[in-house]
């Protein structure tokens, strides 16, 4: 029989008043005549809802058992309900109580507190990670504060030797309008060298009058790393007028929106990429590596500048170069730009001017500049992403950059020049020996050779007779 509403009740109940009886009026609506008439004394008395439980919410299951219920929940690892519901039922008969059902011992699990499963099962970590409180830093203002972070990428990639290496991507990141400011690719673990190179570029012009993102940042916000706590990233900092911020020790949740650009970085591009590596491989990748470091920064440069920074962001629905520049406020940068190189390049190495230029990296460098300056001694700065020009020093004080003729044009690394190197010495290598087996197999020189005259009869034993002493084939003196 169906389930009537309150109002299909009502409707019975005032066709009584109509003169119509109890009887009829039962065998219409299929039920008994005595439910009719409790309908009727239900709306008479207010209502025809049923009045609640009064034991509604309550358990009849022992406490005893609800305690052993929960305690048993609550361990580590976490057992299934059913485990839960087979130890209860065991410890009810050892008691001479009534076992729980299944549905009971799973209300009862779920009826415990969500942080507290949380936290037996997964320990402060997953506590502190799914229900404290966080303090969300938000700008109001571009360069008003910048996030800068280190993660290993999901890729294989060639080294110069050849050999699949997985690269670090060092990220400076706009919080306010999400932009991507600069970054680093290094095959080695992350120094403060690795920070200083991303820093630098985005505080600098970009080349690429696409990517306007540039300027001093007001706040610099990283993890604890040793990296970003140096004394030397600290000194830039104080040199520049900017507030460093870390997050706490093993607090990543402050980083969100940076570890937000890497999940992009790891789900839109990687997996296009040559040695990419999924989730759960254990380190395999799909594909055998083909990509060299220059390569890799080159495809995600592109995806950076002219994909990312130029599409609407998934939160502020603007895209992160739009919001950055819709600002209409001009950066802040140094007082002097080549402050920016002095603290951020990479460390100072003394050359000495000759008439040619500077030799630096088995590249001549030449700038005007150093004409008044050949014999002397001065440092030169370099980033080993653009070995087309040089930052030259004297007596710690800014003189010229050099730049590289043949290179004007177009940028090369130190490692593009290792790997030029190296394979140029083994082309040569591989043409000697080539040459010298060659040579080897030529039939020997005879062009000057005396023939000797024939011999007649037997050939004689050319060894001592027996009763000859031995001489020795070694002259000693002169007159022998």
């Amino acid at each position: 029989m169906a389930q009537r509403s309150d109002h299909e009740k009502a409707e019975l109940v005032h066709r009584h008043l109509d003169g119509v009886t109890w009887v009829r009026i039962a065998d219409a609506a299929g039920v008994p005549t005595r439910t009719v008439q409790r309908w009727a004394a239900r709306l008479e008395a207010g209502g025809l809802a049923r009045p609640a439980r009064r034991d509604k919410g309550t358990r009849h299951t022992p406490p005893e058992l609800i305690e052993a219920v929960e305690a048993l929940a609550l361990q580590r690892p976490v057992p299934t309900a059913a485990y839960i519901h087979r130890r209860v039922g065991d410890i009810a008969r050892d008691r001479g109580l009534a076992a729980p059902s299944y549905t009971t011992v799973r209300a009862i699990i779920h009826g415990l507190d969500a942080g507290l499963r949380t936290l037996a099962a997964g320990g402060d970590a997953a506590y502190r990670d799914k229900f404290e409180l966080v303090f969300r830093r938000t700008a109001a203002a571009a360069n008003e504060q910048w996030q800068m972070d280190h993660t290993l990428l999901d890729v294989m990639i060639l080294d110069e030797k050849q050999r699949p290496v997985r690269p670090w991507l060092t990220v400076a990141l706009d919080d306010y309008s999400r932009a991507v400011a600069g970054y680093a690719l290094s095959v080695q673990a992350p120094t403060a060298e690795h920070s200083a190179l991303a820093f630098h570029q985005a505080v600098s012009r970009k080349h690429d009058p696409v990517w306007v993102v540039s300027g001093l940042p007001d706040v610099l916000y990283s993890d604890h790393g040793s990296d970003f706590t140096s004394t030397r990233l600290e000194q830039v900092c104080l040199d520049l007028h900017i507030r460093l911020v870390h997050s706490r020790a093993g607090r990543p949740q402050g980083r969100g929106k940076i570890e937000r650009f890497y999940g992009t970085l790891t789900t839109e591009l990687l997996p296009h990429l040559p040695g990419f590596i999924p989730h759960g491989t254990g380190g395999a990748p799909l594909t055998e590596p083909a990509l060299t470091i220059r390569q890799l920064d080159e495809t995600l440069g592109r995806f950076i500048v002219h994909e990312y920074n130029e599409r609407p962001h998934s939160e502020t629905g603007t895209a992160p170069h739009a919001r950055w520049r819709g600002t209409g406020f001009v950066p802040r940068g140094p007082a002097h730009p080549e402050d920016i190189d002095l603290l951020l390049l990479n460390a100072a190495t003394t050359r000495r001017v000759q008439r040619d230029g500077i030799r630096f990296a088995s590249t001549r460098y030449i700038s005007p500049v150093l004409a008044a300056y050949v014999g002397e001694d001065i440092t030169v700065r370099d980033d080993p992403r653009d070995l087309g020009e040089i930052r030259v020093f004297h007596e710690n004080a800014f003189l010229c950059r050099a730049i590289a003729p043949e290179r004007s044009s177009e940028s090369y690394t130190l490692a593009d020049l290792q790997t030029a190197r190296t394979a140029r010495g083994r082309a040569l290598k591989k043409q000697l020996r080539e040459r010298r087996r060659v040579a080897s197999s030529l039939p020997a020189d005879t062009r000057h050779q005396v023939a000797s005259a024939p011999q007649a009869g037997p050939p004689q034993d050319s060894g001592p007779a027996p009763d000859e002493p031995r001489k020795h084939g070694l002259k000693t003196y002169a007159t022998e």
